[in-house]
């Protein structure tokens, strides 16, 4: 008896292709049914920077990958998994593995040339710093008298 992987999203992704056929529009970009998944982002603007956080469990720094191209930040990397075998008496796999990218369209305000990036307990931390001529700047009023 084979490990069949347990794909809890494919029913969702059925549906969207039906939806979209049923419009005659493309499927939206998430197939649910493939090796490829979608980390969670959060992504907060600071006064000095865009701070950027994606989750990554089971993924090692050395399998990810962060570029920055006409202003564009793209993050893809790959999560290995994990062989299983029958004798394990697994009844499900729910983890999603494969390979990963999301890509974000970054504000001309940011500073592509020094951004910094680190892994910590599965979550990747980007810092994209603005640049000094578009922080704001407290001007002074004077009265005159």
């Amino acid at each position: 008896m084979a490990i069949q992987r347990y794909k809890p999203l494919s029913l969702l992704d059925e549906l969207q292709r039906d939806v979209s056929t049923l419009f005659n529009t493309p499927a939206l970009a998430t197939n649910f049914d493939s090796e490829e998944w979608s980390p969670a982002v959060d992504i907060k603007e600071t006064k000095n920077d865009f701070v950027i956080h994606a989750d990554l469990p089971g993924v090692k720094s050395e399998d990810i990958e962060v570029t920055a191209e006409n202003g564009v930040l793209t993050i893809k990397g790959q999560r290995e998994s994990e062989k299983k075998e029958e004798k394990d008496n697994y009844k499900r796999i729910e983890r999603f593995s494969g390979s990963f990218m999301r890509r974000f369209t970054l504000p001309t305000t940011a500073d592509l040339d020094h951004i910094s990036a680190k892994t910590k307990n599965g979550v990747l931390e980007l810092h994209v710093p603005k640049t000094e001529k578009s922080q704001s700047k407290r001007i002074e009023i004077k009265t005159e008298k």
